[in-house]
This record gives C-alpha cells, sequence and structure tokens, in this order.
C-alpha cells in the first residue's frame, strides 16, 4: 500500500506575527520539515507587506531555500457582506470573522486574488498556489483560481489541483486556540487521528496562535516528532496519484 506523504504549512505569514512564524519555522525544522508559507499579503488592511522590507526579505530568504510560499487571502477578515447559514458557519464556527473568501461577491474576490499574486510577484515572492483564510470558499473560487492556471487550492477536506481539474480527499491536522475548550478538543482530535497519517494525504497546519499557547507548543512539537521522514516541501505532491 502506497504511502502517503506529510505536508506543513505555516498560516497567517505576515508581519503582525513575525516571532510567531520564527517559532513555528524553528519547530518545523527540528523535525526535518520544510513548511509552506501561507503569505497574507495585507492582514487585517493594517500590515502590508511593502511596508515591511526586512520581513519580506526574510520570506525571499527562506524562498530560496526551498519553503513554497501560498497566497493567503488579501486581508485574511471577511467583509460582513455574507448572509445565512454558510455564511454564519464560516465567519462563527470556522473562524472568528475571519473567513475572507466565503462571501465575497466574485469581481471583488478575482481582484483581490489578482491584486495579491501582482504584490507577492512585485515583492519576489514566487507563488505555488492559494489557501483561503479558515479553509471557506465561496462556490466561484475554484473555478476562478482554474481560469488562472493556479496547481493547489485546499479547503478543511480536500486538496485540489484547480487548472488541473482534480481533488483527493485530504487529512488536515491543525489546532485551535481561540477558547480554552476549542484548545483542549483540537488536541485531542490531532492524537486520535495521527494513526490515518500515512493512509490518506495529511497536512499539518500551523498557525501563529499555536506558538502562544505552552500546551499547543508541545503539541506541534509531539505531532511533527511523530511525522518525522515522511515530510514533502512540495503541496503539488498531496494531490498527484
Amino acid at each position: 500500500m502506497r504511502r502517503h506523504r506529510v505536508h506543513v504549512s505555516i498560516h497567517d505569514v505576515s508581519p503582525a506575527f513575525a516571532p510567531e512564524i520564527d517559532d513555528a519555522l524553528a519547530a518545523c525544522e527540528r523535525a526535518g520539515a520544510r513548511a509552506a508559507l501561507l503569505v497574507v499579503p495585507d492582514f487585517h488592511g493594517e500590515w502590508p507587506l511593502e511596508e515591511h522590507p526586512r520581513f519580506v526579505e526574510r520570506l525571499r530568504e527562506l524562498a530560496a531555500r526551498g519553503h513554497e510560499i501560498l497566497l493567503h487571502g488579501f486581508f485574511h477578515r471577511a467583509s460582513g457582506e455574507g448572509r445565512g447559514l454558510r455564511s454564519a458557519f464560516a465567519q462563527r464556527v470556522a473562524s472568528a470573522g475571519e473567513a475572507e473568501f466565503a462571501d465575497l461577491p466574485r469581481d471583488e474576490g478575482e481582484r483581490r486574488l489578482d491584486e495579491g499574486a501582482a504584490l507577492l510577484a512585485r515583492v519576489g515572492l514566487p507563488v505555488a498556489g492559494f489557501v483561503a483564510p479558515a479553509w471557506q470558499m465561496a462556490r466561484w473560487v475554484l473555478p476562478a483560481l482554474a481560469s488562472r492556471g493556479v496547481r493547489y487550492a485546499e479547503d478543511h477536506f480536500r486538496v485540489y489541483d484547480p487548472a488541473g481539474r482534480s481533488a483527493r480527499a485530504s487529512l488536515v491536522l491543525n489546532f485551535a486556540s481561540r477558547t480554552p475548550a476549542r484548545l483542549v478538543s483540537s488536541a485531542l482530535f490531532v492524537r486520535a487521528a495521527r494513526p490515518l497519517r500515512g493512509i490518506v494525504p495529511t497536512r499539518i497546519a500551523l498557525h501563529p496562535g499555536d506558538m502562544r499557547s505552552r500546551v499547543l507548543r508541545r503539541e506541534v512539537e509531539s505531532v511533527l516528532r511523530a511525522a518525522r521522514g515522511t515530510f514533502t516541501a512540495t503541496s503539488a505532491d498531496l494531490v498527484s496519484v
């Protein structure tokens, strides 16, 4: 039976979280994982990358060392335009109002996709794919990515090659630090789901909040240590057969 590889990513990569990003990178390095960096061009409209050249230079150095760069929304904040149960789930259950691409009208969303890709290109960061904040995508997102030739995207349950029109089921192991209850339940889920690693394509997704909790830092170290020797630095490996 084929053993699937494990891909590690660091979400919410922004100057807003520079110390936490460095801590997450150090944890990955100790385990032998080269994490993908999910870069937010202007986190919450207050952290434009182009105004933080030292942080951008650090990202360029990491990209040169083989860390993939993935576009991660534009503002990583919802517009507040959504209505109905689908929007309520995306903004209140799956995130705390962070699911930027769950409710955007297509014209505005496509503008943000294009501006985000253009901004990363301007600062010298090659983009290998797109991951929507909180993994929540409106129905138009995958077709829009396909029309732009994007070869990698993901949500909670699947990984996609939009341009190649293929997808695979995938396990994601991530922690939630928003409340004590979410922290405990997410840590227990990650422990319980570990036996599935290798049976299906697996993602370990780290967030800045994980690095602020002593409990979650230990859990991060543990799940990375358990996956040592199985890592891939290429997101496309999760989609390919």
